[in-house]
């Protein structure tokens, strides 16, 4: 790491781009086993919060390994360096005023703490998607369960490679029990009763 490097202070505070949208900025970080339904559950909430009014975005896992995280693979390392770059990247998005909803499977406690600890203190929602990996190999919408039991898959969260769940979540949404949209009303419920959006 370059020691010439200096932080630059923005000219316009989080709070007041907080105070100009109206909403407090925050991460909700959603995470569970693959096909538990997190992109699909923060896509259908982040359509909620655009129609309020809230400015929020996805960043789901599987697009941002098309461009800023294509140079990872699935090791455990490369899920670190996959989870710590997007944590960067979210803290920006809460600099910056926003929601960021993040649909990672992001499998390991340390990693999500990391990027709670990026952030001030209830800026960091963990968002625990649960499902299990019974419901979820059901579902195989992309067929990568099917890919894991035959070997072509290496490192499978759940399958091959572990998952450690969320012990303290601040929130949990059982999509294996209920629906897309009543999950996406759920959130909108608790967010709500809190004052952040």
């Amino acid at each position: 790491m370059s020691t010439n490097i200096v932080w630059h202070e923005a000219s316009i505070a989080k709070e007041e781009r907080r105070a100009q949208n109206k909403h407090q900025s925050f991460i909700l970080w959603f995470t569970g086993l693959s096909a538990s339904g997190k992109s699909s559950v923060a896509n259908a909430f982040a359509r909620t919060l655009f129609e309020r009014g809230n400015q929020a975005f996805v960043l789901d896992g599987d697009n941002v390994r098309h461009g800023l995280n294509n140079d990872l693979g699935f090791g455990e390392d490369d899920r670190k360096e996959n989870i710590r770059r997007i944590g960067e990247v979210s803290k920006l998005f809460v600099e910056s005023g926003q929601i960021v909803l993040t649909a990672f499977i992001s499998p390991y406690r340390a990693d999500r703490q990391v990027v709670r600890e990026l952030v001030e203190d209830g800026e960091f929602i963990e968002v625990y998607v649960k499902c299990s990996v019974e419901a979820c190999e059901k579902r195989d919408p992309k067929g990568l369960y099917k890919k894991a039991r035959n070997a072509e898959i290496p490192n499978f969260t759940g399958i091959s490679a572990p998952y450690e769940e969320p012990e303290n979540p601040e929130i949990i949404l059982d999509t294996e029990h209920y629906s897309i949209e009543e999950c996406a009303q759920q959130l909108t419920d608790i967010l709500t009763a809190k004052g952040l959006i």
